[in-house]
């Protein structure tokens, strides 16, 4: 017969080796990142130093405008919101094996639609259902866009860089040709104010302090949309379908999985994501669509993907750092030029793209982990049982 406490002691020990690896794997994962920002924020002083100025007091300036005050704090986090969908939008088709460059014509028509709906709204329809109507056209809108190169790819093999890339031409271009034709006010580049009932209330109206500041419920929404994300990657058999197809098409086929379904159900999935970011600003900052709104949104999303690892929890934090470095780019404008913070995004997602590599992430993880104290006198004799257990 077995023995109960053996089997409970043998269980015990491979669930604290799962987690020990786990939690390696993590730290290995952000790693990078960190490494990534520690190295773009000693360039970019470096930079500041020949331009005859004191690094610490600019960056000084560029964290007091971000945690200096409760209104800071609130446009970083509007910035954020939106950064944190086309981010999101990003991870998710690369988790399906696509590199998505349309999040940005994505989001404009996404925004589009929202408009249209919301000023199709009769006021009399409650709150609730007004502005459920809206984000539901802007995934919509977003979706379809998104799923026409996912279908592309699926069925006839065309790039998806290169046909997300043309696709944001078509929506930039339809979407301004619609607003200028039959949408605009006169004599603007946007459309008509939205009806109350469609738009998202701020934060100030909860948060006091933050009066002032453009942030909105979108955020809230946003962090929800994530956390969705990450069960219906990791926790569904759908999720574990579209990561399969993403690590190898032909496995997946082999093992019965519908990879061209899955191939354009994530990317619909990743163009909604981008449509509904729109609503940042559409329902919750000026309450009208206007061309230019996303402003390289779309493309900056690409970069909170990689630096967040592509999972949709490293987005956020990713995204409230682009955020904070907009933001603070205003505010240092006084002591140095503020594309200072331009060049020290782009060495960031530079950094992050090198220490990334598998190679490279291993080397340097090996190299830190070396760096840890010498082991005790007693270590050799706990080795073998450490090894057992994991």
């Amino acid at each position: 017969m077995s023995n109960p406490k053996a089997s409970s002691s043998e269980t015990s020990m491979l669930a604290t080796g799962r987690r020990r690896f786990r939690v390696q794997a993590l730290l290995e994962s952000m790693l990078p990142a960190f490494l990534a920002i520690a190295a773009a924020l000693l360039i970019s002083g470096i930079l500041v130093v020949l331009l005859g100025k004191n690094p610490i007091a600019v960056f000084h300036r560029l964290v007091d405008s971000i945690f200096g005050s409760a209104y800071g704090m609130g446009q970083v986090l509007f910035k954020a919101t939106t950064l944190i969908g086309t981010g999101l939008s990003v991870a998710v088709a690369f988790r399906a094996g696509f590199f998505n460059i349309g999040a940005e014509g994505q989001m404009y028509l996404g925004g589009l639609a929202a408009a249209v709906v919301a000023l199709w709204i009769p006021e009399q329809t409650p709150t609730l259902v007004g502005t459920a109507l809206v984000l539901l056209a802007a995934a919509t809108a977003g979706g379809i866009w998104g799923a026409i190169p996912g279908a592309l790819k699926a069925w006839f093999g065309v790039h998806e860089v290169i046909n997300t890339i043309m696709m944001n031409f078509i929506a930039f271009g339809l979407g301004s040709w619609l607003l200028v034709e039959h949408l605009a006010m006169f004599e603007t580049l946007h459309t008509a104010v939205i009806p109350a009932n469609t738009q998202l209330a701020r934060l100030e109206t909860f948060l006091p302090a933050m009066r002032g500041a453009p942030v909105n419920l979108m955020l809230v929404l946003q962090l929800l949309f994530c956390a969705m994300c990450w069960l219906l990657l990791w926790h569904t058999r759908w999720g574990f379908e579209v990561r399969s197809v993403g690590l190898s098409p032909q496995t997946a086929r082999v093992s019965g999985i519908p990879v061209r379904r899955r191939m354009m159900q994530a990317m619909a999935c990743s163009g909604a994501l981008a449509g509904m970011s729109a609503a940042n600003f559409v329902m919750g900052y000026k309450h009208y669509f206007e061309d230019g709104f996303t402003a390289a949104a779309g493309f900056k999303g690409i970069a909170v993907s990689l630096l967040g690892g592509n999972h949709p929890l490293g987005v956020i934090p990713a995204a409230l750092l682009f955020g904070a470095l907009d933001r603070g780019g205003f505010a240092i404008n006084a002591l140095v030029p503020k594309e200072i913070v331009d060049i020290m995004q782009a060495l960031v997602i530079l950094l992050i793209i090198i220490f990334v590599q598998p190679s490279t992430r291993k080397w340097l993880w090996r190299r830190f982990t070396r760096a840890r104290p010498t082991p005790t006198a007693t270590a050799p004799q706990q080795t073998p049982r450490q090894e057992g257990d994991e």
